[in-house]
Order: C-alpha cells, then sequence, then structure tokens
C-alpha cells in the first residue's frame, strides 16, 4: 500500500467550486488505500473527496467512472492525479441503514423507522439492477437515507454488461457473499460477475445484520475459526454451506422474509422488488 498522499490540486479545486474557496478539510476516513475527507467552505454547502493511492487507486478510479455512467447528480468531479485518483461529491447527508437499526438494536421502540429504511434500501437496489446495474458489494453502510431519497454509495465494483468488473475484484465482503458466488471464485472464474441474485443475498444479509448487530452466518456453531482460516477457506465452508445461520431471531416476522432469501439456492430467490414488497406488507 503506498502511503497517503494531499488531496490533489483538482479535487480541492473541484471542491471550492461547489463549496466557495477556501475549503476546509475534515478527514473522515482512511483505510485500505482509500481517504475520504469533508470539505466545507464559505457558501454553507459541502462536498466528499475520496482519494485512492496504492492499491486503491485503480479501484476509486473505477468508482468515479461508475458514478460517471450512472449519471449520479452528485458527483462533481473525477480524475487521476500523480500517484493517486480522485472523486468529488456532494456530501450526502443521510444515516445508514444500520444507523437507523440502532435505536431498535437498542431496546427502543424503532419498528416503524427501521422498516422504512429496510423497504427504501430494497427499493434502491430494485431501482440499480432496473437501470442494469449490479450493486456487488452491499453491505449495512452503504447507503444513506438523505431527505431527497436513499442513496447507494461505495460503488467500487458495481458492474452492468460490457463494464464488467476487473480480475482484482473478491466478491465483496465475504460475511455477505453468495455461495453460487463463492464457489465461481473458488474455482478460479476471473472476472467475478455477480447477478441480481447475488445482490438480493447480500441485501438479505444486510438487513440481518441491521436487526442482530452480527454476521448472518453462526460460524461458531459449525465449529469455524474465521480468523484462522484463509479467505478461500472461509469460502469454501460458504460455499458448502457449512456454517448456519445465526440463531437469533429477535424479531422474526422481519427475518422470516430475509431467511428465506438466505437459504434459497439462487433461481429461487426473489427480487429487490419482491423482497421490498415482502418487507412493506409487515
Amino acid at each position: 500500500m503506498g502511503q497517503q498522499p494531499a488531496v490533489p490540486a483538482a479535487a480541492r479545486a473541484a471542491a471550492e467550486a461547489a463549496c466557495g474557496s477556501p475549503v476546509e478539510l475534515t478527514e473522515i476516513t482512511d483505510r485500505r488505500g482509500s481517504a475520504v475527507w469533508k470539505a466545507t467552505g464559505p457558501s454553507g454547502r459541502a462536498a466528499a473527496i475520496k482519494v485512492g493511492y496504492g492499491d486503491g487507486l485503480p479501484v476509486t478510479a473505477r468508482e468515479g467512472e461508475v458514478l460517471r455512467l450512472l449519471g449520479r447528480p452528485d458527483l462533481l468531479g473525477a480524475g487521476t492525479a500523480a500517484e493517486a485518483s480522485w472523486i468529488v461529491t456532494r456530501w450526502l447527508d443521510g444515516p445508514s441503514t444500520y444507523k437507523l437499526f440502532a435505536p431498535y438494536r437498542g431496546g427502543e421502540d424503532g419498528q416503524e423507522q427501521a422498516l422504512t429504511a429496510a423497504v427504501g434500501l430494497c427499493r434502491a437496489v430494485a431501482d440499480l439492477h432496473a437501470a442494469g446495474w449490479m450493486h456487488s458489494d452491499l453491505q449495512p453502510a452503504h447507503a444513506l437515507h438523505t431527505p431527497a431519497g436513499v442513496q447507494l454509495i461505495d460503488l467500487a465494483w458495481a458492474w452492468r454488461p460490457g463494464f464488467e468488473p476487473t480480475d482484482a475484484f473478491g466478491g465483496g465482503i465475504v460475511h455477505l457473499l453468495a455461495p453460487e458466488l463463492a464457489a465461481s471464485i473458488n474455482v478460479g472464474i476471473t472476472p467475478v460477475t455477480p447477478s441480481p441474485a447475488a445482490d438480493v443475498y447480500a441485501l438479505a444479509g444486510s438487513l440481518w445484520t441491521c436487526v442482530t448487530g452480527r454476521w448472518p452466518l453462526d460460524y461458531q456453531a459449525a465449529g469455524i475459526d474465521r480468523h484462522q482460516l484463509s479467505p478461500a477457506q472461509l469460502r469454501a465452508r460458504i460455499a458448502n454451506r457449512a456454517a448456519p445461520l445465526s440463531p437469533a431471531r429477535p424479531w422474526p416476522e422481519l427475518q422470516k422474509p430475509l431467511l428465506d432469501v438466505l437459504l434459497a439456492p439462487r433461481d429461487n430467490r426473489p427480487t429487490a422488488p419482491e423482497l421490498g414488497d415482502l418487507i412493506a406488507s409487515l
């Protein structure tokens, strides 16, 4: 991994065009070759600056291209500078799906808010699929619920026919990896090409995690120490469904449709809009 570079001048200029000059930068995250800052300026508006460096350089560059191809209105600019790639977007104000479930997980009366968030996430994924795209890395924190609607983020691995993932794509976070995708990765099929069904598996797994606060698979029950296994070894167990689903059922009515998705073979899973409708009916 390379050392984090300074914010490229072109990225700062794109942020200043939206926020006014000069902008004040506040670092938000810096991990796995990707750093994010919040830029604020005298206009009162804010922007997000993402810089990819080292192994993260091509990943961030690809995400900028995805946002461009999607026609995302929040994209303010993207490019590549010396030893770095960058994206500037409008700052999206809103909590993640996982955060919206926090009152429920904390024992408060948060079911209505959580159900609204779950349906919103399903419909955002449905809209992406309707446009011919797959997210390919859905996680509990990869959607923001803003006043303008649910916005999917971290789209570096999103793809559509004709814009496939690169060989660097490993299927997304392993704990939400559909079994058939885990199997194809382990037999060396590259590039990995996710499907809407695999996205729906990750969608259901993300919502399960939002409900319970833990990953859907119960590794401990299967005698699996996930920290001692290589990614390939863990994928092999996921592909063979060696780990059962967690027995935690704090919200059985919501978890029932999620359970059906997580246990179903690929061709029998509901679509994202169907899952959204099932949850909305609650």
